[in-house]
């Protein structure tokens, strides 16, 4: 990417991904609720370290076939509260666990500070790629309830993240660098610089036990910022 005299940024040769939940809106926060909620209604079989520990044994061993997103997390909460209870917990339970899931999948989208203005700093002079992982109606839903769709020049909803996804992605948009923002090191900053991305990393104070991983401090493509704010300028120096 080029500067003019001002420094600001002038042609499109890089190509940049955001993640969505939790690095442009809020997302990990609703399902701790739930859990915790869970925990309460669960309290008569199993305490809640436990049923925190099982759950995310039945989320890890479902992925496969449910995916990410609410309606496996849902799922799983179902399968552990019949496993830790011998199969004695009431259908109301199994009800307000399914009413607890329609709660989330119509809650309001809240933006994550300084993700609005990122992303339009950026549009005017970066390819950008929304790149998220999750069922295809919610992530659609939080989307379109963003007000930051237009910016975007591509969508990817995809079932996973990994260097071949990145590297496909990427591969489709015709530009000399390519980078990738979001809270996850596991699946935003470590496969990215896998395929050859600048990684960076914006911790979000509450990420799922599933996506933590070492960050990869000594890459030269890594980079980790305290705030989207901090976005623009790292291309622009990066350029």
């Amino acid at each position: 990417m080029k500067n003019d005299e001002k420094g600001k940024l002038m042609v499109k040769d890089w190509t940049v991904g955001f993640d969505a939940d939790d690095t442009l809106w809020h997302n990990e926060r609703f399902f701790r609720l739930t859990q915790q909620h869970f925990a309460d209604l669960l309290r008569d079989h199993c305490d809640p370290d436990t049923l925190h520990r099982r759950l995310l044994e039945a989320e890890r061993r479902n992925l496969g076939a449910y995916g990410f997103g609410i309606k496996g997390f849902v799922l799983s909460m179902i399968e552990t509260a019949i496993e830790v209870s011998d199969a004695q917990v009431p259908a109301s339970v199994i009800a307000r666990l399914l009413r607890a899931g329609q709660d989330m999948l119509a809650h309001p989208i809240e933006l994550l500070p300084h993700a609005r203005e990122a992303v339009a700093a950026l549009a005017p002079v970066a390819e950008l790629v929304l790149i998220t992982k999750g069922d295809l109606l919610d992530q659609e839903r939080k989307l379109a309830q963003s007000g930051l769709g237009e910016m975007f020049d591509a969508v990817e909803i995809v079932s996973d993240k990994t260097r071949d996804t990145y590297s496909r992605i990427f591969a489709r948009h015709d530009t000399a660098h390519q980078m990738m923002v979001g809270n996850s090191l596991r699946s935003d900053v470590i496969p990215a610089i896998e395929a050859g991305a600048w990684g960076v990393h914006v911790p979000h104070d509450l990420t799922w036990d599933y996506e933590q991983a070492d960050a990869p401090v000594t890459h030269r493509h890594f980079r980790r910022l305290d705030s989207l704010a901090e976005l623009p300028g790292l291309v622009t120096a990066l350029a």
